[in-house]
C-alpha cells in the first residue's frame, strides 16, 4: 500500500513540476507581450520610455 501511495505522490509531483515550467513559460511570453506592446504603445504617442522609469 504504501508503494502505491508513494507512487501517486511521484506522479502528482511530476504533474506540478510540469504546470509550475508551463506556467513559467506562459509569464515569460506574457511579461515579453506587455513589453512589447508598452513599446509599440509609446512609439504611437511618441513617448520617450529610455526617460520614463517604467516599473
Amino acid at each position: 500500500m504504501t508503494e502505491n501511495t508513494q507512487q501517486q505522490a511521484d506522479g502528482r509531483n511530476r504533474l506540478l513540476e510540469a504546470a509550475t515550467q508551463e506556467m513559467i513559460k506562459f509569464e515569460h511570453k506574457e511579461n515579453e507581450f506587455r513589453r512589447r506592446d508598452r513599446e509599440e504603445r509609446a512609439a504611437e504617442l511618441r513617448l520617450p520610455l529610455d526617460k520614463i522609469n517604467v516599473h
